[in-house]
C-alpha cells in the first residue's frame, strides 16, 4: 500500500482530537456473514437493503461464515434518513466521529466480512482501519463530486490513498471513472456500472392460473389496488364506480395491506352492494363480478401480471407511508400512487420523473387516472417507462451480487 504523509497526518490529528471510547454498539453482532453497507443517501440505503435481501435469498439455506446466516449492517452519513423499512436481516449502527479509536472499536465489535461503501464522502480513519483489519472494501456508485472534501485541501493526497484501499471501484459514469484514474486508481480496479438504486424483482406466479383468470375475464380492462388500508377503501371504490361509467366492464382486483382487516373489507363490499368474489373462499370472477377481494398472500405476481394499472395503496391518507413501487414496475403495470409515500419516496420520484408513475390525491383524481390509462397504448407507454427505470437498477445490483458471491465464497 503506498504511503501517504497526508493520511498519516490526518490520523495523528484525529487521534488527538477526540477521546477514546465514544463508540456505542447498537446491539450484538449476529452469527454468520455480515455485510457492512455505508449509505450516503436514502436511495443508497434502500438499494443496499434490497440487494442484501436478494443475496440472502440466493444463498438460500447454505450456512454462512461461522455457521450462521447473512445480515446487513447499515451505517449512514450524518443527516441521511435511515429507511423505515423493518427487516429482520438489517442491523443499524450510528457512526460517531471519524477517529481511530471509534473506528477500531466499531470494527472490533461488528467484525464485518465485506464493506460496500456507496457514493463517496470517505471517512479516512474508518476506511484506513477497515483496510488494516483486512476487510474487503468495495466502492459502489462512486461519484467524483463526492470524493473531494473541502477540509482536505491542505492534505492533497488523502483521497488517492483512501481509494487505493478499495479492491474494486464501481463508478457511476465514464467521467467519474476518468477522474479516479487521474487520482491514481489502478485502471483494472475500476468498472463503470451506472447508478446504484433499487431495482425491480420479478415475483413468481402460476402461469396456468394466470391463463385461466385471463380467459375468465375475457378481455376486460383490469386495474389493481394493492396493499390497501381499509381507511382508503371508500375512496378506491368511489373511483372504481366513476371510472366504470366510462368502461362498464372495468374489473378491480383489491389486495388488503393487512389481512387482519379482511373482514372489514368484506363488510364494506357487502354494504356497498358490490358484486364481488373472495379469493380465499375459492371465488373465481365471472362476467358480472365487479371486484375481486384478493385476501391471501403469495399471489402478487399473478395480480401484477393480470392488471395493466396498479394503484399502490397505503398512500392516500396522511401517516401511511406508501408501498413498494418496484414490484409493479417489473411486471408491466402503469403505477398510480397517493401523496403519502415517505417510506418509498426516492423510488416514486425516479418512476414519476421518467413518466412511469402518476400521483393522485383523492377518489376523483384516482378515477380520472384510471379512466385515462384504460387505453392500452397509454398504460403500456407508462409501464414501459417504469420498467426501464427498474431494469437499470437491477442490472447494477446484479453486478454487485456477483462480486459479493465471489468474495463470500473465498471467505
Amino acid at each position: 500500500m503506498p504511503r501517504s504523509l497526508s493520511l498519516a497526518a490526518y490520523m495523528v490529528l484525529a487521534r488527538r482530537g477526540a477521546a477514546d471510547g465514544v463508540f456505542v454498539p447498537s446491539g450484538a453482532r449476529p452469527e454468520g456473514a455480515l455485510i457492512w453497507g455505508h449509505a450516503t443517501s436514502l436511495e443508497h440505503a434502500d438499494a443496499l437493503i434490497q440487494m442484501v435481501e436478494r443475496l440472502a435469498a440466493q444463498r438460500g439455506g447454505t450456512p454462512g461464515i461461522a455457521g450462521g446466516g447473512l445480515h446487513l449492517l447499515l451505517t449512514v452519513d450524518e443527516g441521511v434518513q435511515s429507511p423505515r423499512k423493518a427487516r429482520a436481516l438489517i442491523f443499524h449502527q450510528k457512526l460517531g466521529g471519524d477517529t481511530p479509536a471509534d473506528a477500531d472499536a466499531f470494527l472490533a465489535h461488528w467484525r464485518p466480512n465485506i464493506c460496500l461503501w456507496t457514493g463517496g464522502e470517505l471517512r479516512p480513519a474508518l476506511i484506513t482501519s477497515a483496510g488494516d483489519a483486512g476487510v474487503p472494501l468495495i466502492l459502489v456508485d462512486a461519484e467524483a463530486s463526492m470524493l473531494e472534501t473541502h477540509g482536505w485541501r491542505w492534505l492533497p493526497d488523502v483521497t488517492p490513498a483512501l481509494l487505493a484501499r478499495f479492491r474494486t471501484v464501481m463508478a457511476r459514469s465514464d467521467a467519474a471513472a476518468q477522474h479516479m484514474r487521474r487520482l491514481g486508481v489502478d485502471a483494472d480496479k475500476i468498472t463503470v456500472s451506472g447508478l446504484f438504486q433499487e431495482g425491480a424483482i420479478t415475483l413468481p406466479y402460476d402461469e396456468v392460473l394466470r391463463d385461466e383468470m385471463a380467459t375468465s375475464l375475457r378481455g376486460r380492462p383490469i386495474w389493481l389496488a394493492a396493499m390497501v388500508r381499509h381507511a382508503e377503501l371508500e375512496a378506491i371504490l368511489d373511483a372504481h364506480r366513476q371510472a366504470s361509467r366510462l368502461a362498464h366492464r372495468l374489473f378491480l382486483i383489491l389486495v388488503p395491506s393487512d389481512l387482519n382487516e379482511t373482514e372489514a373489507f368484506r363488510t364494506t363490499l357487502r354494504q356497498g352492494n358490490w358484486r364481488h368474489a373472495v379469493w380465499s373462499h375459492g371465488g373465481m370472477p365471472s362476467e358480472a363480478t365487479q371486484v375481486l377481494l384478493a385476501d391471501t398472500r403469495g399471489e402478487m405476481g399473478l395480480w401484477y401480471r393480470l392488471a395493466t394499472i396498479a394503484m399502490m395503496g397505503s398512500s392516500l391518507l396522511p401517516g401511511m407511508g406508501g408501498s413498494d413501487p418496484n414490484e409493479p414496475a417489473s411486471h408491466g403495470a402503469a403505477i398510480i400512487y397517493g401523496p403519502n409515500v415517505g417510506r418509498y419516496l426516492p423510488s416514486y420520484r425516479r418512476y414519476a420523473s421518467a413518466g412511469g408513475a402518476r400521483i393522485v390525491r383523492d377518489a376523483d383524481t384516482l378515477a380520472a387516472a384510471v379512466a385515462h390509462l384504460i387505453a392500452a397504448d397509454r398504460s403500456a407507454a407508462m409501464a414501459h417507462a417504469a420498467w426501464e427505470v427498474a431494469t437499470v437498477g437491477a442490472e447494477v445490483t446484479d453486478q454487485i451480487l456477483a462480486l459479493l458471491h465471489d468474495i463470500l465464497d473465498e471467505l
